[in-house]
């Protein structure tokens, strides 16, 4: 499963990339806002700085609503560099962009899918990626992970390539139990990715080892 980290944060992608398990980022508008990053230039070079950092994917995304509009903005997104996957929204229009970037070799993200359904259409129109949210239909007493399990369902049914990007990762279980149901991504925070490094026994069993060391010094 590739991790993707979630976030516009400059530091927290150095730090998940010196890691070294680090496969992408996923970031948007309301990420960008949370550090101060606003107007189309600002937002525009952060991309690029993000690019810079990783050797992955990075997810762009447009904030038109209306086919024609999304398909200038992806465009120019697409031609900021190599690594940028256009990341285009669950509606009816975005749907025909996805189609449009396609055809035209442009790699696609379809964000905020809740619905097997939604995935469907997704994939049928060539998307790259799949994001369905689960941490936000957990937040309204629905199995995010269903979906999950749902998508991947289906697309092996078909033998869709689309890849499922499971989005909205809140914590590391979300993390584990993706990997369990076959996602081929999980973006979430950089706490998700370092969570999986916890455990009591490892933390007991290594201060037990310094002490035994240190004993004959």
């Amino acid at each position: 499963m590739k991790f993707f980290i979630d976030t516009a944060n400059l530091d927290d992608i150095r730090e998940a990339q010196a890691l070294g398990v680090l496969d992408g980022v996923t970031t948007n508008p309301s990420l960008m806002a949370k550090e101060g990053i606003s107007g189309k230039n600002n937002i525009l070079k952060h991309y690029v700085d993000i690019c810079n950092i990783v050797d992955g994917d990075v997810s762009a995304e447009v904030i038109s609503t209306e086919f024609s509009e999304m398909v200038k903005e992806g465009e120019a997104l697409a031609e900021l560099h190599d690594q940028i996957v256009v990341k285009i929204p669950m509606i009816k229009d975005g749907v025909k962009a996805l189609k449009y970037f396609s055809d035209r070799g442009i790699r696609t993200n379809c964000t905020l899918v809740f619905s097997p359904g939604q995935a469907l259409l997704a994939a049928k129109a060539g998307a790259t990626y799949v994001s369905p949210f689960i941490g936000r239909l957990d937040d309204i007493s629905t199995d995010g992970l269903n979906l999950i399990a749902e998508i991947r369902l289906i697309y092996d049914n078909y033998g869709f390539d689309t890849q499922i990007l499971a989005a909205s990762v809140r914590h590391t279980m979300h993390v584990i139990d993706c990997a369990k149901l076959g996602s081929d991504v999980m973006t979430g925070p950089l706490s998700a990715i370092e969570g999986l490094l916890k455990h009591p026994l490892t933390d007991s069993g290594l201060a037990k080892f310094l002490a035994d060391y240190n004993k004959g010094n």
